[in-house]
């Protein structure tokens, strides 16, 4: 897993600016991501903005982690550096479409 707790944050965060955009799959973000009360997506949204980097993040069904990852995941629909995505495909193509 690349994303278990707020000491990866910085890590992926790295790898986002030195690829120029980043794509992040479920089975690489441990379970406490999807739980917003732990803060790691918090801190890594947050920080992905303040450097202008994106994020791709491929969750196959938001609803599975509850009415709060949903609301974050419908807020995020039209965000300009980080959007989450069903699809591999249709996150690669956001984030060549955004570079």
């Amino acid at each position: 897993m690349l994303l278990k707790t707020l000491d990866e944050v910085g890590d992926i965060l790295s790898r986002s600016l030195a690829q120029n955009g980043l794509v992040l799959q479920e089975r690489e973000i441990a379970p406490e991501f999807f739980d917003l009360r732990t803060r790691i997506a918090g801190e890594l949204f947050q920080k992905i903005v303040n450097y202008g980097s994106h994020l791709a993040i491929v969750v196959t069904d938001p609803r599975h982690y509850g009415a709060r990852f949903s609301e974050l995941v419908y807020e995020h629909q039209r965000h300009p550096n980080i959007r989450f995505f069903e699809t591999l495909d249709g996150a690669q193509a956001w984030l060549t479409e955004v570079r």
